[in-house]
Parts: structure tokens; sequence; C-alpha cells
């Protein structure tokens, strides 16, 4: 039987990294001009004057410590607090085909793969920039890549749940070569008027190839054993933005009740209570289906939302506190750059393992949806 392996990635960061201080004096600028401007109301006992960040209740609450995103000034700016991107020109490359083509080059060069070998490229990501056409179809053309291309959105299993498709498509006979990139530009949806969640997301993008292991060629591979997903409505985490927004009463420049009705929301306790059951479930029936004892797990490239959901995930599968090398972390420094996270993770932390290792990459966020791909080494 055919099977599908990985044997490239790719990672594109943007070239603007704020820091929690930096985020935070921002922050903290806006809430000084909002708390005089209604200076009266507070006085008067009519308004809550709006406490400040910090830090300290950053890293506490996430683990947070940097991010990197597509653009720094106007997020920074207490007048503006979102990205501020030039528009392009319908016949220029758009911003997530232009981050996807740096991902998916790393990735192509890694496997000692040309685009045109391709059989098909999937843009997956959380929040695409336009309907259409498809950015994966502009991947595709700019990479001159062969096959067929579309794009799809599961949130932040986005990525997971491509490569369990690519996984099938390879398997069945339906193509030989897939391409999975992840461009996230999460910070075009998060409200940075949020003391709860101004600090949560950065951008990146990711490009992992897969391929059907009798044409690989790449040194190093890691065979695809077993792929398992859930998906489970609900409201706890949700982004309302969309194209019927522009045929509503809303107007979509109103600031601040638009930002807090069509951005980024979530309800974070609940969110931890649900989802970390869930996933260490998953995680747990999907290894005894496959005979692994989690003592044989030799890493846990996990979600890269919040150090504390990923800490008492891996405690449940291993039945024991996890070390760095067993559940690596990225979020400190790159923060939550939704499906893109986990790919993150098992980019730069794989090197170290030897042939018949076993790892997990699992995924887990808004819908909820969470994608747990099982994985071998098979080739140093």
């Amino acid at each position: 039987m055919t099977h599908a392996v990985i044997t490239g990635t790719g990672l594109y960061t943007p070239p603007n990294a704020i820091d929690n201080a930096t985020l935070v004096a921002s922050f903290n600028a806006w809430v000084d001009l909002e708390n005089a401007r209604h200076h009266e109301a507070i006085r008067d006992g009519h308004r809550e004057p709006l406490e400040h960040s910090s830090s300290e209740f950053i890293v506490k609450a996430s683990g947070i410590h940097s991010r990197y995103v597509v653009e720094a000034a106007g997020i920074l700016d207490p007048d503006r607090m979102r990205p501020q991107l030039a528009p392009r020109a319908n016949d220029e490359l758009s911003v997530q085909a232009e981050m996807g083509l740096e991902a998916a080059r790393q990735a192509l060069s890694n496997a000692a793969v040309t685009p045109d070998a391709l059989d098909m490229v999937v843009v997956a990501c959380s929040n695409l920039q336009r309907a259409y056409p498809a950015i994966a179809v502009e991947l595709q053309a700019a990479l001159g890549a062969g096959g067929y291309a579309f794009d799809m959105n599961v949130a932040c299993s986005s990525a997971t749940f491509a490569i369990d498709l690519a996984n099938n498509a390879i398997r069945a006979g339906s193509a030989k070569r897939v391409l999975v990139v992840s461009p996230e530009i999460c910070s075009a949806h998060l409200n940075f008027r949020d003391r709860d969640s101004h600090f949560i997301f950065g951008d990146a993008c990711t490009a992992v190839l897969l391929e059907a292991d009798d044409v690989a060629r790449a040194e190093e591979r890691f065979e695809v054993m077993s792929t398992r997903l859930v998906t489970r409505f609900s409201n706890a985490i949700r982004n309302n933005f969309g194209f019927l927004d522009r045929v509503t009463e809303h107007r979509i420049d109103a600031e601040p009740a638009f930002v807090a009705d069509k951005l980024f929301v979530q309800e974070g306790r609940r969110v931890f209570k649900e989802v970390c059951p869930l996933v260490a479930e998953l995680i747990g029936a999907h290894l005894e289906a496959q005979n692994v004892a989690p003592r044989d797990l030799k890493r846990l490239w996990l979600h890269q939302a919040n150090r504390h959901m990923n800490d008492l995930i891996a405690r449940r599968v291993l039945g024991r506190d996890p070390d760095e090398s067993e559940a690596p972390v990225i979020l400190d420094r790159y923060a939550n750059t939704s499906s893109a996270g986990s790919i993150i993770a098992f980019h730069l932390h794989r090197d170290n393992l030897a042939v018949g290792d076993v790892g997990v990459v699992c995924s887990f966020g808004a819908g909820y949806s969470a994608g747990n791909i099982l994985l071998r080494k098979v080739k140093a």
C-alpha cells in the first residue's frame, strides 16, 4: 500500500516583532486617552475606567513574550491599533500568496522537488483575504506548480485537516505530491483594544510537502501513520466578520461596537475547560487505536495557543509533566499563529529524533475542531 510521507517543511516569519512591553505601552496609552475622554462619566460613576495591561499579566495568562506581525506601526498607533497594509493591484501578488511563496519554496527545496511535480496545492488557514479567486490557485500560478489548487478553512485546525486530506489523496492514488500552505495573518482579526486578548495572536506562514513514499527522494522523511479529526460546534470562539456585513445595518468601519462584535472574541475559561479534555481524549484514543503507548511518544507538536493548555494536555496524555523537548513551545516568541502553530513546532523541533521515533502533530481551536496527525520518522 502507498504511504504518505512528509518530506519538507517551510516557514515564513514576518520581519516585524513586537515584544510584550512595546505592545503594552501602546495599549496603555490608548487606555489613558479613553479614560481622559470619558473622565466625567467615570467621575460620576456612569462608566468604569479601563484597566492597564502589563507584560506580567500577559506572560501569566498565556506564556507569550513576543509575536511577529506583517505590519507593526499601525498596531502600535493608539489612534489606529490595527495593521496598515497598502492596497495591491489585481495583477500584484496578494499578501497571503507572497507569504506562502517563501514558505512553499523552502519546503520544496528541502524535499528536492520542483513545483511542476506537484499534483495539488491547498491553502489552509483561519482567514482568507478574499473569497475568490482562490489564494491557492494564485500561489499555484506563482510557483509554476502542476495539478490543481483550492482553499479551505477549519480555523486553527486548518493545517492538520489539510494534511489529512493530502494523506487520503496520496493513499488513494489520486495524487503523488501535495503541498499544504497556511498563511496566517491573525493580527488583522484581533481587537488590540481588548485587554483580555490584545496579546494573543501573531502572524506566520508554514508549508508542508507530502509525497507518496515510492517517489520521495528527501533524506528526512516522516510517515503519516494515521490521522484523526473531530469537530464539535461551539460559540466560545468566534470571528463574525464576513461579506454579509456590508448588507446589514452595521457600519463596517464603526468603532468600537463593530470591532467588539465582529473580530476575534472568546470565552477563555470555557474554552480551556472544554477543549483540553476533548484534545487529550482524542490523542489518547488515537494512540490506543494505533497500539502506541504514551511512553513511546517522543514528541508532541501541539497547537500553540496557550502554555497552560499545552502543559495540561501533554500531562494528561503522558501521565506526567512533559519536559521542553517532549512538548516544545514556540508561542513564547511567535504567540498564537492559529493553524501554523503546531506546524512551526514540528518545523523547528524534530532534528534530534531517531528513525522509528513517533510523534504527534495536534491542532485545536474554534469550531471546536481538533486534528491529530501521528507521525513516524522513517529516514534520517
